[in-house]
């Protein structure tokens, strides 16, 4: 029997003339002619669906978000009311949250962008991007917000923060989606964040899944102070992957954010001030009156519940699905997020 891995680039594979052992990889296995496709092994097909098992979590499936890692990003040209739902047929299981109508509030991962995040939480602190703007919203790609001027003091904050845009993996929670993905050897959710490793389990980092924030920069991968900042809108863009520092993750409020014009200018850029949307304030949610606080809950993804809901997607139990894949991409499990209830 001859096994053959499915490479990128197969006349490389061919040229090699071995087998190569990729974690998670799917593996075409010939002989006397035939060719059978091996994938990854997952659980069986559960009889729940994903609204079933949302119904059945418990306040320790459950966790708050953390004030000090938690902005406010205030846009007053924007007046719709914000509902967060796990998705449309699932609304009866997961209550509305109605936000300030200007409020996009982004969870930020201090343990993934350590460097980043602190200078993030620096700039917030000196009102860094009081009157910025939002620069460029190009169609099914990106939302990117910064100084338009370039000028601004940037403070104390490091100046040129890492540029290998992962950390140790060692002590860090991993829960693996054991489904395969195409861009790294290992996915799987480290404290809500969608995650990759490397084979050795030496490196971790966030992924450019929907809704996820990360840092804009320049040519030099060293340039991103965190100044400028993006949220992805469209359709996961996994190649940028290692080339950028993913920051976070924006929790409520990315309705407000989809639905602003697209810029007409080169990569969706703006391009001209008028057409630029205003930035009142950006704010750590702790230093906000507990009052003025969004309180929000995030589905843990370190729970056998989570396991659940993870396989209740893969399979798709719900009536409309006629034929379920019985795989799902880490892009398309995103952890749910609900008002603390009363």
């Amino acid at each position: 029997m001859r096994c053959l891995a499915f490479l990128q680039n197969s006349a490389a594979a061919a040229h090699l003339g071995v087998c190569a052992a990729l974690t998670l990889a799917s593996v075409a296995c010939s002989s006397a002619g035939s060719t059978t496709l091996l994938r990854p092994t997952v659980s069986p097909a559960p009889s729940e669906t994903s609204a079933e098992v949302l119904s059945a979590a418990v306040a320790t499936d459950w966790r708050l978000l953390d004030p000090k890692h938690t902005l406010y990003l205030e846009v007053p040209a924007m007046r719709s009311p914000s509902v967060i739902t796990e998705s449309p047929r699932d609304t009866k299981h997961t209550p509305h949250l109605e936000l300030p109508s200007d409020r996009v509030v982004i969870e930020l991962a201090p343990t993934l962008a350590p460097a980043h995040v602190a200078n993030i939480l620096a700039l917030a602190a000196a009102k860094f991007w009081d009157g910025a703007a939002i620069l460029r919203v190009q169609d099914n790609y990106v939302v990117q917000w910064g100084d338009p001027t370039e000028k601004r003091d940037l403070g104390s904050i490091d100046r040129h923060p890492p540029a290998n845009y992962a950390v140790a993996a060692k002590g860090l929670a991993f829960t693996p989606l054991p489904d395969g993905d195409v861009y790294a050897d290992q996915v799987g959710w480290s404290q809500g964040f969608p995650v990759a490793r490397d084979a050795t389990e030496t490196h971790m980092w966030p992924l450019h899944c929907y809704s996820m924030v990360g840092v804009g920069r320049d040519m030099p991968p060293d340039a991103g102070t965190g100044a400028e900042l993006y949220t992805v809108i469209g359709h996961a863009p996994r190649h940028l992957d290692r080339n950028l520092a993913v920051v976070g993750r924006i929790v409520a409020g990315m309705e407000l954010l989809t639905a602003l014009p697209r810029g007409k200018g080169k990569l969706g850029f703006y391009e001209t001030p008028a057409e630029r949307v205003p930035i009142a304030s950006v704010r750590v949610a702790s230093e906000i009156a507990a009052a003025e606080r969004v309180e929000l809950q995030i589905l843990r993804t370190d729970t056998v519940l989570w396991q659940r809901y993870v396989n209740a997607k893969r399979w798709r139990r719900d009536p409309f699905f006629v034929q379920p894949s019985g795989r799902v991409d880490i892009c398309n499990v995103l952890p749910v997020v609900r008002p603390v209830p009363k």
